[in-house]
């Protein structure tokens, strides 16, 4: 009995060895297929190789790959698991048959249905979450096994100290492998978007210095010859548009270069109160214009050092693209919650828009790279450059059809580290 056990844990594992030799270094949002289809295997492995009690019942791990696949997939990954367990549950045949289909029914009835709330989860919140639902699984399925058997001897009562003890503990070894996998792909990616954010900083203030030379020069020579007592009224005009149009260069440039780095006459140490008041006031008119209802809630104590101007335009980004992602749908309602949590300040941006796709996501600190017509793609990489500037993090949440979420997560510091920062 013991050998078969440890066979099929040995099939559990193999999804997990399977996905870090060939799939761990390709984008997570395309391997849902690959995902389902190993979980496929493990369980149908499981199954027909299971332990063959003396009542005629068989046991094995099968509902651990089926619970793991229902709560990060919901019903549209785990419903082609349900129909393969109970067809090679029928092909094996025996006692139980009818009970494993009809206890699977309910598995996949429930389990799924807190998939979303699974999801947004931390990683310790998920493996306690999955290991308590397999628990839970065992304990009704041994429950449902007693009302048929009756007969509750010492074997039986054995059979369900070791069933509920295995699956529980086999849930959450396999629970830590999957939140390390994820914690290895999310800090792969960070350090990805890390350094290209760093090349695109370094080329945007290398290019911005080089043209603010000219652009100062051209000025000068335009101010002169504004001052000619030969140029017409209209000429000067036309030079006066001229200085404009290379002031508001000149404000590109150096927005370029503040993007580039901090500005130190800018870094404050605050909780983030004057700078969401503030792009609140300025995005109301734009919100208005579009039929958007913005509500604001503000509920932190914690400080943190930042940039004022990075932050204040990182902010006005992001409502700007909610606002417009609700412009389809003839409007809608843009929520905006500062909070904190843990020393972290948390900046929760969330529109009932059109959403995006996961693919979508995943492009979306790609320099250059938009989901509108018309847009560059600078806005959401200066988002991401502010947050990786303060250490911080970003987190999007998606589905098509019903909006976006993000949720910024900036580290609180101490006064000490402020000063420390500003020399």
């Amino acid at each position: 009995m013991f050998q078969i056990l440890l066979l099929n844990f040995l099939f559990l594992l193999f999804p997990v060895l399977i996905f870090l030799i060939f799939f761990e270094n390709k984008p997570f949002c395309n391997i849902r297929y690959v995902f389902v289809a190993l979980s496929a295997v493990t369980m149908s492995l499981c199954i027909i190789m299971p332990i063959r009690l003396e009542t005629g019942f068989i046991f094995d791990l099968r509902y651990i790959p089926f619970i793991i696949v229902a709560l990060f997939g919901g019903y549209r990954n785990v419903f082609p698991l349900y129909i393969l367990l109970n067809i090679i549950r029928f092909y094996v045949g025996g006692e139980g048959t009818i009970h494993s289909l009809l206890f699977s029914t309910g598995v996949l009835i429930l389990v799924p249905l807190f998939s979303k709330r699974f999801t947004r989860l931390e990683s310790k919140g998920r493996m306690i979450a999955a290991t308590c639902f397999s628990f839970l699984t065992m304990g009704c399925y041994l429950i449902s096994l007693a009302w048929v058997i009756k007969d509750l001897d010492h074997k039986f009562w054995m059979l369900v100290v070791n069933a509920l003890g295995t699956y529980t503990l086999v849930m959450l070894i396999i629970m830590i492998l999957i939140e390390k996998i994820i914690a290895n792909i999310k800090g792969r990616d960070r350090i990805l978007y890390s350094e290209k954010l760093n090349v695109a900083s370094e080329l945007a203030a290398s290019v911005s210095h080089e043209i603010r030379n000219p652009l100062t020069v051209t000025n000068g020579f335009l101010q002169l010859l504004a001052k000619s007592q030969t140029v017409t009224e209209q000429e000067k005009r036309y030079i006066n548009l001229s200085l404009l149009e290379l002031k508001r260069a000149e404000k590109i440039v150096s927005d370029y270069l503040s993007f580039a780095k901090p500005q130190s006459e800018n870094m404050v140490y605050s909780n983030m109160r004057e700078e969401v008041d503030y792009t609140h006031e300025i995005i109301m008119p734009y919100a208005l214009l579009h039929n958007v209802d913005v509500r604001l809630t503000f509920n932190n104590t914690l400080k943190a050092h930042y940039d004022r101007n990075q932050i204040t335009q990182c902010l006005i980004n992001l409502y700007k693209n909610g606002i417009e992602a609700m412009t389809e749908k003839g409007g809608g309602t843009l929520l905006i919650d500062i909070s904190e949590k843990k020393q972290n300040i948390m900046v929760r941006i969330e529109d009932t828009g059109i959403g995006m796709t996961n693919e979508e996501i995943s492009h979306l600190y790609k320099p250059r790279y938009s989901t509108k017509e018309e847009g560059t793609g600078l806005g959401m990489l200066m988002v991401y450059s502010t947050l990786n500037k303060v250490k911080g993090n970003i987190e999007v949440h998606s589905e098509k059809g019903k909006g976006t979420t993000f949720l910024l997560t900036i580290p609180a510091s101490t006064v000490e580290t402020f000063e420390m920062n500003k020399k």
